[in-house]
């Protein structure tokens, strides 16, 4: 009896968990490019473009997953460790269940999506391994699709173009604050690059990426009642090198937040992003920097059992112009892509945990802007140049529609 008394006791203290999402669809997208014309071209030979079509379409359809909400196989843990403090793991992996295994490159199970171990108290919680990084939660948070399916927010589609991977940061330790803070909440990241760094440059060889793959974001927000608003910051060190004392950097601020006025929900979020090679030495006479504007405005409205999702978003990517390009020519002009976004869903809980959904998404590309609805494993490229026996031409992206129609069950 004492035996079982003492294992009790201890059972009670700790927990393991498994959890789930299996998500399902059936999905599609088509984007689609118009001839470019040039006058150059025309003047020379009328007829140069007699013989191409004056727009082209590459689509494609099937079965997807993670449109709804991402696909997850997880297990997490807690103990309690006594006055106060507890230690937890979580474990989870990404799923392409319409394939029938892990998301991770070669098809095998791994914890890509989170792998960490936590030390939990009244000072906050420390969180070791890999995580969300704080820039990426205003723009998930603050969606009304959650940066998933066809409704996918634009910014998050224009952000992740800037990083390998602007979701998550590997090796990195972060910091959460407690959650008896009135309302208010944030966390702070880094992520080591864990490269070699030499002392000397001839020893680096060609090999000095040194800084790397390295992060550091924070974010701080204040949530209460209807009210959620956040702001986030974040610099990646896409790659460096020491000999030349130059930093790839993109550097990332965002601001997110919602109103729930019961009958309706509001988003809004705006991402500014910026892309450059910073250097600590003599860098070059022009140094060229891209910018990255994007803002969403949404809702939620439920209805019944479900909900009515819908959003807008615009993002505007500008590359910086080299002076010298006016000065050498006056009648230089330079357009700076954009694109703008409508996204419409509905999602219907058949229980807490199980929802069938729909999404259907257009965007309009203008000035070379190359972004596309299509999500997971059912994407397209999108048709630049156009050959027949005739002859050849340049086609720019102009559209791309798509839609989900799936079931999402949690467990």
């Amino acid at each position: 009896m004492a035996a079982l008394a003492v294992a009790g006791v201890a059972s009670a203290q700790s927990s393991v968990t498994l959890f789930g999402v299996m998500d399902a669809s059936v999905s599609s997208v088509s984007n689609k490019s118009e001839l470019a014309t040039n006058a150059a071209v025309l003047s020379a030979n009328p007829f140069a473009y007699a013989y191409l079509p004056q727009s082209a379409t590459i689509s494609k359809m099937g079965l997807n997953n993670s449109a709804n909400s991402s696909s997850r196989l997880g297990f997490r843990g807690v103990e309690d460790l006594g006055g106060g403090l507890s230690a937890s793991f979580w474990l989870e992996s990404g799923l392409k269940n319409d394939q029938g295994f892990g998301a991770a490159t070669g098809g095998g199970l791994s914890f890509n999506r989170r792998s960490t171990v936590s030390l939990s108290g009244p000072f906050g919680e420390v969180r070791l391994g890999r995580d969300y990084k704080p820039t990426f939660w205003n723009l998930t948070v603050f969606d009304p699709f959650g940066t998933n399916g066809a409704g996918s927010a634009l910014a998050q589609r224009a952000a992740s173009a800037f990083e390998s991977d602007n979701v998550r940061a590997s090796n990195s330790i972060g910091y959460f604050l407690p959650s008896n803070l009135g309302g208010f909440y944030g966390q702070a990241q880094y992520a080591f690059h864990e490269q070699l760094k030499y002392s000397d440059p001839l020893q680096a060889a060609g090999n000095d990426n040194s800084r790397g793959g390295r992060y550091w974001g924070g974010r701080f927000g204040y949530a209460d009642g209807p009210v959620d608003i956040a702001l986030s910051y974040g610099e990646q060190n896409t790659l460096s090198s020491y000999s030349l004392g130059g930093n790839a950097l993109v550097k990332s601020l965002n601001l997110g937040g919602t109103y729930d006025f019961g009958v309706a929900k509001l988003f809004a979020q705006y991402q500014n992003t910026k892309q450059q090679v910073d250097y600590s030495g003599n860098g070059p006479t022009f140094n060229p920097a891209t910018k990255l504007d994007g803002y969403l405005l949404g809702v939620v409205v439920p209805v019944g059992a479900g909900q009515i999702k819908a959003s807008y978003g615009n993002v505007k990517i500008k590359v910086a112009q080299n002076p010298l390009a006016t000065l050498n020519n006056p009648f230089f002009t330079y357009s700076a892509p954009k694109a703008d976004q409508l996204a419409l869903g509905y999602v219907h809980n058949l229980s807490k945990r199980t929802a069938l959904y729909a999404t259907v998404a257009y965007i309009k590309n203008k000035n070379g802007a190359n972004f596309s609805t299509g999500s997971s494993d059912i994407t397209a490229p999108t048709v630049t140049s156009y050959t027949t026996t005739y002859g050849a031409g340049t086609y720019v992206p102009k559209s791309s529609v798509g839609y989900d129609f799936g079931i999402r069950h949690s467990f």
